[in-house]
């Protein structure tokens, strides 16, 4: 899983250069649209991963891995 959450934590990395060079002044529009299609599949990237973590974290609870979540 520590393949995953650095694949997790790339993506936010990522993903926070693309925002900013979204607010800035000077994108024209053609590049604003490369960034925020090239943002939105990171953000699909991104939920993929945690949703796979989150489905992982119920399935060891229902089998009684954990007490409380």
């Amino acid at each position: 899983m520590a393949g995953k959450t650095g694949e997790l934590e790339e993506n936010f990395e990522r993903l926070e250069g693309t925002i900013s060079r979204l607010e800035a002044e000077d994108i024209s529009l053609e590049d604003a649209f490369a960034a925020y299609s090239e943002g939105m599949q990171l953000l699909k990237s991104c939920n993929a991963l945690i949703d796979r973590v989150e489905k992982k974290v119920l399935k060891i609870a229902e089998d009684g891995g954990l007490e409380e979540l």
